[in-house]
């Protein structure tokens, strides 16, 4: 009987390659956490001029892909609807669901194209519901904040529901970044409730182990300035991160997830 045994564990050695007492751990623990500063993104923006920031907010550490292109203002388009969002929020608008009817217009989206409410609006990039925002905000307000903000030239000159779609309103990639870590962080000159609210509107995906939150924009003229800004949470660290490039905001916001995907921070 003994030989027997013997003979089965020798058998189940030579087919297993040996027997361990310790189990193998799971890929997302034994995963490292990201070296910005080793960050690779050329194959990602071959043959464009486009910019890409990431900054590890637990580490202070930021990647800058075309640091030129990344201190030139340009105008934010729909990603002027988070500050619209989060100065409406103070007087304007009671909360994220305050309805504003459609005029019947018909728009370039039909998605637009009914009744919606703040936050629908930022989902759906509806821009006459921010238009209409800003004209309730009104000229002196706009301005002010705007400068309490710092945010970009701080310009509103093109018209009160027009200065930042291709107008006067520009802001730089990094100054968007600065942005969106103040927001993240709540440590913008608005209530928390306010913030949290914006913050909330801006989530586009959320997975177990981590959320994304982000805003698109794109030059509707002709499709040559896209954005995609905003920042993820995960279970290893928090991020803020900016893409901007010669294209949609959809372009933009697609690259953006996958070199998320490609270092960890988005998973499965």
């Amino acid at each position: 009987m003994k030989k027997w045994i013997y003979a089965f564990l020798v058998l189940v050695i030579a087919v297993t390659g040996g027997l361990s007492v310790h189990a193998k751990a799971p890929a997302n623990e034994t995963k490292k956490h990201l070296n910005v500063s080793r960050m690779d993104v050329d194959k990602e923006f071959k043959d464009t001029d486009r910019t890409f920031i990431l900054h590890d907010l637990e580490k202070d550490k930021t990647f800058v892909y075309n640091k030129e292109r990344a201190n030139k203002r340009q105008t934010p388009q729909s990603t002027f609807k988070v500050t619209n969002a989060l100065i409406g929020l103070v007087k304007a608008v009671r909360d994220e669901y305050d309805v504003k009817r459609w005029d019947g217009v018909k728009r370039e989206f039909e998605s637009w194209n009914r009744d919606h409410t703040l936050g629908s609006a930022m989902r759906e990039s509806a821009i006459w519901y921010y238009q209409a925002l800003a004209r309730d905000i009104g000229e002196e307000r706009m301005k002010t904040w705007l400068h309490t903000l710092s945010y970009g030239n701080e310009d509103i000159s093109g018209g009160i529901d027009q200065f930042w779609l291709q107008s006067s309103l520009t802001i730089s990639p990094l100054e968007q970044e600065a942005f969106m870590e103040k927001l993240y962080k709540e440590k913008l000159p608005f209530d928390k409730t306010v913030m949290k609210t914006v913050k909330r509107m801006m989530i586009q995906e959320e997975g177990d182990h981590y959320t994304l939150y982000g805003k698109t924009g794109t030059r509707l003229t002709d499709m040559e300035l896209g954005w995609f800004v905003g920042f993820i949470k995960t279970e290893h660290g928090s991020y803020t991160f900016v893409t901007n490039v010669d294209d949609s905001g959809t372009t933009a916001k697609n690259i953006t997830i996958d070199i998320l995907k490609k270092y960890g921070l988005i998973t499965s």
